[in-house]
């Protein structure tokens, strides 16, 4: 992901100057609201069908909305903001909410969005210093995903994801892979939360204050994971697992039936499932040998944010409270933006959740005790993949070794986050 804090910089020199954001008034007299979002086909297709629905509730409110792919999202976004053409609700990721909110680029929405009935510990990570900035979509929680016929087939057996190791992680992909079938045991890759499980495991914070708490050795036993994957034949080469990586879930080894395991976020379980055809179960992360933790945390989805240049911010909050606290939209975008932290509305809709989506809500209430909450990440830490993956890629192509990969990361990382 890219992410140019040059432009969000420009933005606070520019809003003075700008005419505000959103689209005004349509010349019907409605008004004419953006809604920005990322995602797959699937979420396009699911956002439109909401966002008919709302426009259904509310005749005065048109909602266009300005979709983006992953890739190009953050970098999108910023041009928009410093141009002064931030569209009015804004769908930002945790790791964004400190740059956006510090750089005075979203509204608070304290009393503006009625949210008693919201998870408040979830709630909570949507603050800054004390105001609500963010109102969270949904949650999940970075998990283990597996085709258990794929094991089956290779003759192995659902783990004990309470007890399990990344040496058994690993040995169970090598022999996924021996087993032949075209199938490969696992997929890895560079997402931090899987370095943040990793290192809490350890005894360590991915992020301590406004640095990383995250030591070399860590860094290095955890890049030790992907070399013994791609050393045993249990994931594919460097080269292709990169390659895969950049492609998304939809085109993953699990969604394409040519791989058994892989590390997704909770919510992803039903596009992975449509797309491959075949039954997933949801596991527990591995852990390190000797962890007293499983290091895995709950975590909003993404969340919903208005712009403070918004020219309707009336709009905006009943537009917001619609996409979480209506049972109508919940019954539409299910388990997509994470499972509904308000509790009457997944209520309402827990019946309507199909079979994948059930699935999902059981795993997160079986392992809800064990997750730690979050709180949003300093600035700089959008920065933070890239400078991961980067690093990653030079240690596991052999560009460098893992000591002079860890010290570059660990410097890269620590000087985004100062600014």
């Amino acid at each position: 992901m890219k992410w140019t804090v040059a432009l969000l910089s420009a933005a606070v020199m520019t809003a003075a100057a700008g005419c505000g954001s959103g689209g005004g008034t349509a010349g019907d007299d409605k008004v004419h609201l953006r809604f920005s979002y990322w995602g797959s086909d699937s979420r396009q297709k699911l956002t439109e069908q909401v966002i008919k629905k709302f426009e259904e509730k509310n005749p005065t409110i048109d909602v266009e909305g300005d979709f983006s792919n992953w890739e190009s999202y953050y970098e999108k976004l910023a041009t928009k903001v410093a141009a002064n053409d931030a569209p009015d609700v804004i769908s930002i990721e945790i790791r964004g909410l400190s740059e956006y909110a510090g750089r005075n680029a979203l509204a608070d929405l304290s009393g503006k969005v009625p949210t008693a009935d919201l998870d408040q510990q979830v709630l909570t990570s949507g603050q800054i210093d004390g105001k609500q900035y963010a109102i969270p979509t949904g949650v999940n929680t970075f998990s283990m995903l597996a085709n258990s016929a794929a094991l089956e087939k290779a003759k192995q057996k659902l783990p004990d994801d309470k007890s399990w190791t990344w040496d058994d992680w690993v040995n169970m992909a090598k022999q996924v892979t021996v087993a032949g079938g075209g199938v490969v045991g696992a997929e890895y890759n560079y997402n931090p939360a899987w370095l943040q499980i990793f290192a809490a495991q350890r005894g360590e914070k991915f992020y301590d204050g406004n640095k990383i708490g995250i030591t070399a050795d860590t860094l290095k036993a955890w890049w030790a994971i992907h070399q013994q994957l791609i050393q045993t034949k249990g994931a594919r080469d460097a080269a292709k697992s990169a390659e895969l990586i950049s492609l998304g879930p939809e085109q993953s080894l699990l969604a394409t039936n040519a791989g058994a395991m892989g590390m997704w976020w909770s919510n992803q379980l039903n596009a992975l499932s449509k797309a491959s055809g075949q039954e997933m179960t949801l596991l527990r992360m591995p852990k390190a040998q000797g962890a007293t933790t499983g290091g895995m945390f709950l975590q909003p989805a993404m969340f919903y944010t208005a712009s403070v240049k918004s020219e309707h911010a009336t709009e905006a909050g009943k537009f917001i409270d619609f996409m979480v606290n209506d049972p109508d939209a919940a019954s539409l975008l299910l388990s997509d933006r994470g499972l509904p932290t308000n509790s009457k509305v997944l209520a309402a809709v827990k019946g309507k959740l199909p079979p994948v989506d059930q699935k999902t809500l059981t795993f997160i209430a079986d392992v809800k005790s064990e997750l730690s909450p979050i709180t949003a990440p300093p600035k700089g830490a959008l920065q933070i993949e890239d400078v991961l993956k980067r690093n990653s890629e030079e240690v596991l192509f052999g560009k460098t070794s893992p000591d002079a990969g860890a010290q570059k990361f660990l410097t890269e990382a620590n000087a985004a986050l100062a600014g």
